[in-house]
Order: C-alpha cells, then structure tokens, then sequence
C-alpha cells in the first residue's frame, strides 16, 4: 500500500535516530515535507551536530525527496500556536487531503479540529508491523527504546499501553 503522505518533524527525527526510515518508504512510497520542517531537522540539526539530521538528510537524498515550500496557511491555522513546521505540515496535508504524520499533541489537537486524518511515529510503527515490516519482538524493542530514550519526546506510558493494545498478551 502506497500513499502520499506529510510528515512533520517528530516522526521523521525518531524514525532516524532508531534507523526506520526506510519504513516510510516501504509504507507510503513518497513522504512530502514542508522547507520549514526540513530546516528545523536537518539544517538546523547539522548545526546543532545531531547524528540524526545527517542521517535523516543521506536518506531523503537518496530517495530524491526535495522539501516543499509552503505559502498559503490558512489564517485559522496560522493563529492556532504551533510552530511554524507544524502549522505548514498541516496546511499542506489539508491541502493535499492526505495523512499527516506528527507526533507533536497540540499540532495533533489542531489537526484533528481541521479533520486532518494523522498517525505518529507509534502509528507508523504499529502499521509496519501489521503490514509484516517488523516482527512482534522489533515492535516491542523499538516501543522499548522510543519510551526509554531522552532524545524522543514520547511518553513511555503511551508506549506501554499502545503495545499492549496490538500484541495483547505478547508484549512482555
């Protein structure tokens, strides 16, 4: 299954610090990504001497993914109080009708106010493994190092709960 996809800065900062990129890929066939969403991870992550903003930027060469440049945010969404990646990620993915990828709870909130489907990097991974990308055992390691790492804003009680939810009594 392939499909267009926007994805905004978290998913794509965590699927390369755990080296997933490729699911998205392997899911969507093409993600799209704003230049503000594109700056605040990989240029600005360069700067900053991240792993995974090289990472991150090796991959989408290779894929040939080129940002997008966003100009027409609604003024609705543009009063909303998100960052600026956020609010393009949205207006793009609004604008495209398209799933957005965004981990982020208050860009989640907005979307969800503008009817934009979405899925977060948990989501991603709970479809590769339902698509058979991953076994069991990597979903729950990667559940595992997303709720444990620092560097990955996502809460481990969410983790926990969303693992138990797909694996049932599997999950250890």
């Amino acid at each position: 299954m392939t499909e267009d996809v926007v994805a905004n800065a978290g998913p794509l900062m965590a699927l390369a610090k755990l080296n997933l990129l490729y699911l998205l890929k392997e899911l969507y066939g093409r993600v799209l990504f704003t230049r503000s969403v594109y700056d605040e991870v990989v240029l600005q992550g360069i700067h900053r001497e991240f792993e995974d903003a090289h990472v991150l930027q090796r991959f989408l060469r290779q894929e040939g993914w080129e940002p997008i440049e966003v100009t027409d945010v609604p003024r609705l969404l543009a009063s909303a109080h998100l960052d600026q990646g956020e609010q393009d990620s949205l207006a793009l993915a609004s604008k495209l009708k398209c799933l957005l990828l965004m981990d982020e709870e208050r860009g989640r909130a907005v979307a969800q106010q503008f009817g934009v489907p979405m899925r977060g990097t948990l989501g991603i991974l709970i479809q590769a493994y339902r698509s058979d990308l991953i076994s069991a055992d990597q979903l729950i390691f990667y559940f595992g190092e997303l709720g444990r790492r620092t560097d990955i804003w996502i809460s481990p009680a969410l983790c926990r709960r969303l693992l138990a939810e797909t694996l049932g009594a599997t999950a250890r």
